[in-house]
Parts: structure tokens; C-alpha cells; sequence
């Protein structure tokens, strides 16, 4: 399962809505005997990292949008979750 684009508006950031949604995520792929959950995020965004990675997802690749990412050094980190059965 791929968790593509999770975003909560600034107005309620530090609020634990963030690790709420991506529990549930998990939960939602756990139950439905999905293997893991996949995910990308850019290197800039150091919040989701921390998130995703309190919440067992590790750093599995990274990437380069394109030649020009290539040259500024940009990169896209690649995260996994593996779910170790239903519950």
C-alpha cells in the first residue's frame, strides 16, 4: 500500500493529527493483509521524516526528481513500514 501526499494544514500542525493519520493508515493496511506501506518525502521535510520514521517506517533509497535535483543535490527519500500480520 502506498501512502502518497498526507499533508495537515499549518493552522492545526502539532496537534498529533499527523501520527493519528498515519496509525490509521497502518491499521487500514494491517487489517486488509497488505505486506507493508510505502512511501516518498523529500529531503526538506525533516518533520515527516522524524514522523514517519517514530512510527517504524525506515529509509529503504533515495532518489533524484531529475537532472536538475541531480545537480542542486536534491533528493526524494523512499520509506517502508513492513506489517508483520494481521491483527
Amino acid at each position: 500500500l502506498e501512502l502518497k501526499r498526507m499533508s495537515v494544514s499549518k493552522d492545526y500542525r502539532g496537534r498529533g493529527i499527523s501520527k493519528a493519520l498515519c496509525g490509521e493508515v497502518l491499521r487500514f493496511a494491517r487489517a486488509r493483509g497488505y505486506g507493508a506501506v510505502v512511501l516518498s518525502t523529500s529531503m526538506v521535510q525533516l518533520a515527516a521524516q522524524r514522523l514517519y520514521e517514530g512510527q517504524g517506517f525506515r529509509k529503504v533509497g533515495a532518489t533524484s526528481p531529475s537532472l536538475l535535483g541531480s545537480l542542486l543535490c536534491f533528493q526524494i527519500f523512499h520509506y517502508r513500514c513492513d506489517l508483520p500480520g494481521r491483527t
